[in-house]
């Protein structure tokens, strides 16, 4: 099977059960804009480049994620809101091991 199950907690605070291809080559803020679980024009808005932080998203399960990109990291360190479990989506990629994994997006600044 190449669809894992996720939970996206908006940021109105709903959880949204979605499929994530693992067979497209996929990120996670591809998802969430493909599922129109953020307004328009609020994430992604350098397209997954690492350059923004729109996309940034609190990880709430304890999935072994890729470590951090210096490009991650920098736009982390600049970015608003950010916690100890703050990750770009456009930086993660939708694997098979993601199964079950939850995240919660932070808020738009």
């Amino acid at each position: 099977m190449s669809d894992i199950n996720i939970k996206i907690t908006d940021r109105e605070g709903v959880t949204h059960k979605v499929l994530a291809p693992t067979d497209m080559a996929m990120n996670l803020m591809e998802i969430i804009r493909s599922y129109e679980l953020a307004e328009e024009g609020t994430i992604g808005i350098c397209g997954g480049m690492a350059m923004c932080a729109s996309c940034q998203c609190y990880v709430k399960s304890n999935h072994e994620l890729p470590e951090k990109s210096i490009d991650e990291d920098m736009m982390l360190a600049e970015a608003f809101n950010v916690k100890d479990n703050s990750r770009l989506g456009c930086q993660i990629q939708m694997t098979p091991e993601l199964e079950g994994l939850e995240v919660e997006l932070a808020p738009e600044v």
